[in-house]
């Protein structure tokens, strides 16, 4: 299987220690987030505290399916970018509208 280029950016983020994975970890977050991924399957109450963190951080935000692939964690529903330049990147190659 191929790996996307948001896979790859996602993965980037992962090693240099700027994704926070999980909506209560990014919940807790206190550093500037400038995207939010979130995975597809997530169900209505956590698509409720998604949008939540969307204004929280005024960021763009990403549905795509398998985030739990693209991140290697457990059913993880949301990754939070905290590196402007990967986020910017993930952007531009989704073709997702900024804030």
């Amino acid at each position: 299987m191929e790996r996307s280029k948001t896979a790859s950016y996602l993965g980037f983020a992962r090693r240099a220690g700027k994704l926070t994975l999980g909506i209560e970890a990014a919940s807790a977050e206190r550093k500037k987030v400038f995207l939010l991924v979130a995975d597809e399957t997530a169900s209505a109450n956590s698509r409720k505290e998604i949008a939540k963190l969307q204004k929280k951080f005024a960021c763009p935000l990403l549905f795509v399916r398998n985030l739990e692939d693209m991140t290697g964690k457990a059913c993880c529903k949301l990754a939070a970018v905290r590196d402007e330049g990967l986020a910017a990147a993930i952007v531009r190659e989704n073709k997702i509208e900024e804030l």
